[in-house]
């Protein structure tokens, strides 16, 4: 639009509280020369306007959150906070000031200030909040118990006697309230808005801050019910957001009761009608006329009596939403056009005109709107085609006037000009003079028409572009927040389950399987998903193998591998079932136990695209000391579950498991022959004759009876004490579902390498270690011919006893009398034992000869075997 040029001029100053008034609760209006203000305080002003003197001063009980004029009779309302609606007689007033200055003397000033008392309160109700006068009613809002009501009251008529004000009808509405309100207070920030719009034929109908639309844009916003029955619109804007409209005819019929009766309207069928919603506060509702009549056609046409009706209806949200509404006339038929608009707000406060414009106040400048399309447009053509449609955007224009916190149009304004009175934040009145002079038209040359459309289809062309590219930042982004929000759901299931099973779990067991013809130990991770959350695509699951360092092997450190499964989709109530090889086939060697850690993964990046590689974009999402962060702050990482792996679950058994006494099985003799060539054709150095005929390793450990029976519950069973250790020592074991059969108490089973291992359980009596007689026992003797396997066995069966001794040791139970004297003997033995094994290894490697190398080491293991099989048993 045009530049407005305008002229400012300064009024009067009033007194403000410090920082300055707050928007909302000013109110500035304009009756022929007198302007009535208020400040959000307690003050209401009256001020003459051509004399330019302050005529009177009124104070009131409380803070003034609105004022209100009947012209006639000349009153005033005054809405005050948590009071009611108070009624000052203007001209009783003037009479009084009169009075006052009857002795002659000219003033300069108001004679006083008029307190406003309580006679003078017409509606005596602490939650009112807003109100507008309507020819002879009085219409309020009130919010109580988070429900807004609407009360329509009667002005009294002056042959009336009796209660002056009656009220008529009630409507109930249910719009929800700004944050930070209380449900019985109004809210403390933002006050609803109302004003009234009539039709055409309403003749005699006067009201405050009310428009006159025309007959189509009536019957499309209201219904045709409303424009037949003329009835004038009361419309209501919420601090929520909420544009309603309730006809007044629905309030004013009159009730069936006495004249004291109110009816509420509410139900069964309220008039409600809810127009459009801005979800923000609404701070202004108006109406503009944005087609201009032809000149030809005001010649031709005689124009209508009276004012002619506004086009264009608009509402205006508090952060700078804006709404218009207008009709449009087609060939087929009026429809309704409804088009938003963003302004830059904070929006304090706005007024219309009797033009296509709109003036609004933000913070730092009052700018104008024209919704006239038509107004732009050089070709008479382009302004018949542009007819009812609403401009596309707005092009605000500065008057450069700042911190204005309530506007309103002057009634003197002449032909052609606008005046708008404005009340600054600090207290100033000023009165800012508008004109808008006509452009003339200015010809254009082919060539210069020619670089204007080349120079726009360029324009669109990068509009285009840019539009695309912001298209595909944005869809990229939901997506990005939809993975997000998913991601953060998950994790607060995960984090937030500390007792009891996880929603999401990953169960770890072990298994033999034939892989490449050749049977090998795997471990299967089954991922079960009882969430009400869906694991997408970006998800990994990590699987990491832990091995332990070798206490048999020198200078060996932890070994850890990492296997990565994708999750492409698991459903809630799904699982998924993945297999990895632990035996010759995988990339690492098998050294147990394992300790095997499952976890969750999900990449950031994947989130933010390929085309993020700094590391700071990941920083915006969490903070440096979140728990989801991974380790390399590229993800978020999960866990789910931890569990050791050992040698007792990685056994393999037969069909049948062995007696105690049973053969080996059959060497292969293809594999005998073979190996018997090799020795005789290619002798190992330094391996004297019966060096590989060594008896098995063997370790032994004792357990009470009591501790066992207690632990493992078989009191009331017929199982004998042997067979239930056996069957307890191999339950994590898949394989030995045989045992559970069948009494058996002696197993041999196959490593994961081909070596064998053997288990024997037997009961024992310990009968040196109480004075109370013999200690029933239960032994497990571990064999195997490999010292590294009966090691690993050792470590399995430890592991499950001290996790037994602990839970019953929680239990409090206590141990029988021992003899000390005969523990202190066996004590001294193996310190004895410990300082000889040490002596040996401490000695200089043997010479040349193989023989005392090989004493030396059988003495060794002769000592070993004597520590591993103490005289002790664990009660």
């Amino acid at each position: 639009m045009a530049q407005v040029g305008h002229r400012v001029d300064y009024l009067a100053g009033f007194c403000c509280p410090v920082g300055g008034l707050a928007a909302g609760k000013p109110r500035v209006l304009c009756h022929e020369n007198e302007i009535y203000l208020s400040n959000g305080s307690e003050f209401v002003y009256v001020y003459d306007q051509e004399g330019k003197v302050l005529k009177a001063v009124f104070r009131c009980p409380d803070q003034v959150w609105h004022v209100e004029l009947l012209p006639q009779p000349r009153q005033l309302y005054i809405l005050c906070a948590h009071s009611g609606i108070y009624c000052v007689s203007l001209e009783q007033q003037s009479r009084l000031m009169e009075q006052t200055d009857g002795d002659g003397q000219e003033s300069n000033g108001p004679s006083g200030v008029f307190p406003v008392d309580a006679d003078s309160c017409i509606f005596p109700d602490a939650s009112l909040s807003m109100f507008t006068l309507l020819s002879t009613f009085v219409i309020t809002l009130s919010q109580a118990e988070g429900k807004w009501w609407m009360r329509l009251h009667e002005l009294p008529r002056p042959e009336q006697d009796g209660p002056p004000y009656r009220q008529v009808s009630q409507v109930e509405f249910c719009p929800g309230s700004p944050p930070g309100d209380g449900e019985d207070t109004p809210p403390s920030c933002f006050l609803p808005v109302l004003c009234c719009a009539a039709a055409p034929g309403a003749e005699g109908l006067w009201c405050s801050g009310g428009f006159v639309l025309e007959e189509p844009l009536f019957s499309l916003l209201f219904g045709i019910d409303a424009a037949m029955l003329e009835s004038p619109m009361i419309l209501c804007g919420f601090p929520d957001g909420q544009l309603c409209s309730v006809p007044l005819k629905a309030l004013s019929s009159s009730p069936s009761a006495t004249d004291s009766g109110c009816r509420d309207v509410s139900t069964p069928d309220p008039p409600v009608k809810i127009l459009h919603h801005l979800e923000e506060p609404i701070v202004f509702i108006g109406a503009l006329r944005t087609e201009r009549r032809a000149a030809d056609d005001a010649e031709e046409d005689e124009p209508p009596p009276g004012e002619p009706g506004c086009d264009c209806v608009v509402a205006v949200g508090h952060y700078g939403k804006m709404v218009a509404v207008k009709a449009d006339q087609r060939e087929e038929a009026t429809v309704p056009e409804l088009r938003e608009y963003s302004l830059r707000g904070p929006i304090l406060c706005a007024a219309c005109g009797s033009g296509s414009r709109m003036y609004y106040s933000t913070h730092s400048d009052i700018s104008a709107v024209d919704l006239d399309r038509a107004g732009d447009a050089s070709d008479p053509e382009d302004t018949e085609s542009s007819t009812g449609v609403l401009p596309p955007v707005l092009s605000p224009a500065s008057l450069s006037i700042c911190s204005v916190v309530a506007l309103s149009l002057s009634s003197r304004a002449s032909e052609g000009e606008s005046e708008l009175l404005a009340l600054s934040a600090k207290g100033s009145l000023v009165s800012c003079g508008l004109c808008s002079p006509e452009e003339p038209d200015v010809e254009l040359t082919p060539a210069e028409i020619g670089r204007r459309i080349k120079e726009l289809l360029s324009g669109i062309g990068n509009t285009s572009e840019r539009v695309s590219f912001l298209k595909k930042a944005v869809d990229q982004r939901n997506r990005a927040l939809a993975s997000l929000n998913q991601v953060m759901n998950v994790s607060a299931a995960l984090l937030s389950s500390h007792e009891g099973p996880k929603p999401i779990a990953c169960t770890v067991t072990a298994n033999w399987s034939c892989l490449l013809l050749q049977d090998t130990v795997t471990i299967s991770c089954l991922l079960e998903n009882c969430s009400e959350y869906s694991l997408e695509e970006g998800w990994t699951l990590c699987v990491q193998l832990l091995a332990s360092p070798c206490a048999l092997e020198e200078e060996s450190v932890d070994s850890a591998t990492t296997f990565t499964f994708p999750i492409d989709q698991l459903l809630p109530g799904n699982k998924r079932e993945l297999t990895l090889p632990l035996g010759p086939t995988a990339d690492t060697k098998l050294d147990l136990p394992l300790t095997i850690s499952c976890a969750l993964y999900y990449s950031l990046r994947d989130i933010l695209g390929s085309g993020s590689d700094s590391s700071e974009d990941l920083d915006d999402f969490l903070p440096d000391d979140s728990p989801l962060l991974s380790p390399d702050r590229e993800g978020i990482c999960l866990p789910l579950s931890q569990c050791t792996i050992d040698m007792l679950q990685c056994l393999r058994f037969g069909s049948s498991p062995p007696g105690p006494d049973a053969p080996p099985a059959p060497p292969d003799p293809v594999e005998t022959f073979l190996k018997v060539s090799q020795e005789q054709t290619e002798p190992e150095e330094g391996k004297t004759p019966g060096e590989g005929k060594l008896p098995p390793s063997a370790a032994s450990i004792r357990v009470s009876s009591e501790l066992l029976k207690s632990a493992l519950k078989t009191s009331g069973t017929d199982v004998p004490l042997s067979c239930a250790t056996l069957r307890w020592l191999l339950a994590e074991n898949p394989g030995a579902e045989a045992l559970s059969s069948a009494e058996v108490a002696s197993v041999c089973g196959t490593a994961p390498d081909g070596g064998h291992v053997q288990l024997l359980v037997r009961e024992v009596a310990m009968n040196d270690l109480s004075p109370a007689g013999p200690i029933q026992a239960v032994e497990i003797l571990m064999e195997s011919p490999s010292l590294a396997h009966m090691c690993r066995t050792h470590h399995a069966v430890i592991r499950r006893i001290q996790a037994l001794v602990l839970e019953q040791a929680a239990q409090g139970s206590g141990p029988p009398d021992l003899r000390m004297q005969y523990l202190r003997q066996i004590q001294a033995n193996h310190e004895m034992l410990l300082k000889e094994a040490q002596t040996l290894r401490d000695q200089p490697p043997p010479g040349e000869e193989g023989a005392e190398g090989a004493a030396t080491a059988e003495k060794l293991l002769n000592i070993y075997r004597q520590l591993r099989n103490p005289s002790l048993v664990l009660l």
